[in-house]
């Protein structure tokens, strides 16, 4: 008997199928589902598993936060505890038979893992299990499979062992930091303030970016900018473009302002050649996605998992930028052939280039992301026939011909002073005709050395320079990945934690005021720089390749870790009261109408929240809220009763019940 185990059901069902060619049968053990069918005689069952049916954690009388200090966490050794015990008493029973175990999970770190928990299971059931063996595959399409089945590799030990060195050292790391910092700042159950080895420098990052935009100081300048017209209009600039002084400006302007041509002095243009975009890489891929389609990078990776695993597109976490040789092109351009996107294929098949573009990173695991089938397109969510549609384009375009653009630069004479004009004109769109990008420039009219042209009008605008921009989701994880921070399986789950652990808000991150209380906390200590954790991410690497032991890594990252808790401990008290402090801030939404103190948001005794005058017991002024919906203090107060208006979701409501504007949804201003 041979025993196939899967990462998740709806893999197994899909390599069933195939290995099976649709002959297969579901049947059940207690409540977890399983496939089986015959080959040659002998019987194979197919078992998705959950993932992780097997955890990490502290050993339970560890789970108290009283009477365990922090420091105590570093050195107890986790246990693997089970959380699916229906699998494991299914393998249990399926090990009685002695099968082949052959091994189909995603193949990562985690994959490898996964397959590996699997595996120890099954031993301890039935020490005679030996002929243990690895499918690998980056795609659930026929040819990957049947393939991968027909030329079984060993399981990746070294690979697994990395992958259970993280969970290790996130674990203690996350444990012992959360608990002190937490315990520093009596913020407890819920309320609890999480730290982490990744999570937090990550946080950090996105803080110091805010802080730079609110501590950002405009600086004026202006602008002489001329409008001309030959045929069509278009703008022309001061060559001296920023002028920092207002009356040199000025001076510039008064010589202008009342020409009315512009004389060409001189003309210039070049041809260039335009490379499509590289392959996709999983942070690229996010990043574009995410942008593309205002979705979280989270959100993005589940819908790209659930396109691989419809058999769609090849596995979605990679950071090779390079299609391997083997990678059936010519196959897929077919299969695209006979799709919505035939068009976008004919134009490749006349433009096709010699070898696809290639990018900087090159891995042996998995290929770039790409399309690898196209018979459920018209069954796909909305949202999945975007992502796809993006992947496609992007294949397409690394197959293209560079595109032909050509740029001009016209330099003209008004009033004795010098303008420039530039502009952009696509020649041979190729690429751009199926991967669309935004041309902001527009192509000058035809201009001949010599000429006057007319002025319509000259103005000298006034302009402030701009702070830098917020990071987008998909921004900030190309930051973590050129910092080293996380991998790229990891990138979007630590944004999607801080969003959870009420760190981040708003499409573009945005930090809030305990992530400041956290990150301003941290900051003079090396937990929330980048260079600790990249250097334990590199460490894990060595792992993987088997440069590494596991023990050496664990040891070195406590390590560390004892030093950064050390340095905490020494200044807790100092700790306690920023924390307070910046918390206390965040909870006060105003102050109150009645004796003037702050109003605070608290929570009652069976968890509900309300707001209350930190007056009390003198003052008892109480607001009732909304238990759902993010709080947000807006400033303002309510003209009749003078109770603070707060924004709850997307809108700005009074929240004293006794007013005739509770509950209203209203326009208010600032109370002088």
């Amino acid at each position: 008997m041979k025993l196939v185990i899967c990462e998740k059901q709806i893999a197994a069902h899909r390599i069933a199928s195939i290995l099976s060619d649709g002959k297969l049968s579901t049947r059940k053990f207690g409540n977890v589902p399983y496939y089986t069918f015959e080959n040659n005689g002998e019987e194979w069952i197919v078992l998705g598993l959950k993932g992780h049916i097997v955890n990490l954690d502290y050993p339970p009388e560890y789970n108290r936060w009283y009477g365990i200090k922090p420091i105590d966490l570093i050195w107890i050794e986790p246990y693997k505890k089970i959380t699916d015990r229906f699998i494991v008493k299914a393998l249990e029973n399926f090990s009685k038979y002695t099968p082949q175990i052959i091994i189909a999970t995603d193949f990562d770190r985690e994959g490898e893992l996964i397959g590996v928990e699997a595996i120890e299971i099954l031993k301890k059931a039935n020490s005679n299990i030996k002929n243990i063996k690895r499918a690998k595959f980056s795609a659930l399409t026929k040819l990957d499979i049947l393939n991968a089945f027909s030329n079984l590799a060993d399981v990746d030990h070294n690979l697994a062992t990395a992958a259970e060195t993280r969970q290790i050292i996130d674990l203690v790391w996350g444990a012992t930091l959360t608990r002190f910092i937490s315990m520093a700042a009596r913020q407890y159950g819920k309320d609890f303030l999480s730290v982490g080895r990744v999570q937090s420098p990550t946080l950090a990052i996105i803080a110091e970016r805010e802080k730079k935009i609110k501590n950002f100081v405009p600086t004026p300048y202006w602008q002489i900018i001329a409008k001309l017209s030959k045929n069509v209009e278009f703008l022309s600039i001061h060559e001296k473009g920023r002028i920092e002084k207002e009356q040199e400006a000025k001076d510039i302007f008064d010589r202008v302002k009342d020409e009315v041509e512009a004389k060409v002095e001189s003309l210039e243009k070049k041809i260039k050649k335009e490379r499509p975009p590289t392959p996709f890489d999983t942070t690229t891929f996010l990043k574009v996605v995410s942008s593309s389609f205002g979705v979280s990078a989270s959100r993005a990776m589940e819908i790209a998992e659930g396109l691989y695993m419809k058999g769609m597109i090849s596995y979605p976490r990679t950071d090779n930028t390079v299609y391997p040789k083997t990678t059936p092109i010519n196959r897929i351009l077919n299969l695209l052939a006979s799709s919505p996107f035939s068009r976008e294929v004919d134009t490749v098949l006349k433009n096709r280039r010699k070898i696809p573009t290639r990018g900087k990173k090159k891995t042996s695991d998995h290929p770039p992301i790409h399309p690898v089938g196209v018979s459920s397109f018209n069954k796909l969510t909305k949202e999945q026939q975007k992502v796809y549609t993006i992947v496609v384009r992007r294949f397409l375009a690394t197959l293209t011909k560079d595109a032909i653009a050509e740029t001009s630069k016209a330099k003209f004479r008004i009033g004795g002073e010098p303008f420039i004009s530039e502009g952009y004109r696509t020649v041979e769109p190729t690429w751009k005709t199926i991967y669309p990008v935004d041309e902001k420039q527009k192509p000058l009219p035809d201009l001949t050395k010599g000429e006057s042209i007319k002025v319509i009008s000259i103005d000298m605008p006034r302009k402030e320079t701009k702070p830098p921009k917020r990071y987008t989701q998909g921004s900030i994880i190309s930051e973590m990945e050129k910092l080293g921070l996380g991998t790229k399986s990891t990138r979007h789950e630590i944004i999607r934690k801080l969003y959870g652990r009420k760190y981040l808000v708003g499409a573009k991150p945005v930090p809030t005021a305990s992530a400041f209380a956290v990150v301003d906390t941290i900051g003079p200590y090396s937990i929330s720089k980048p260079d600790m954790t990249s250097r334990l991410e590199k460490d894990m690497d060595l792992i993987a390749d088997g440069n590494k032991n596991k023990e050496d890594v664990i040891k070195e990252s406590r390590d560390m870790l004892k030093k950064v808790l050390s340095s905490l401990e020494r200044d807790k008290q100092e700790i306690r009261k920023k924390l307070t402090n910046a918390l206390k801030e965040q909870r006060t939404i105003g102050k109150c109408p009645s004796c003037g103190k702050s109003l605070v948001i608290r929570r009652s005794k069976n968890g509900k929240r309300f707001v209350g005058c930190s007056g009390y017991p003198k003052c008892k002024v109480t607001y009732p809220l909304p238990q759902k919906g993010k709080i947000t203090p807006t400033g303002k107060v309510c003209p009749e009763c003078g109770a603070p208006i707060l924004r709850i979701g997307r809108r700005e409501l009074c929240i004293n019940p006794k007013c005739s504007h509770y509950g209203d949804s209203y326009k208010v201003t600032d109370k002088q």
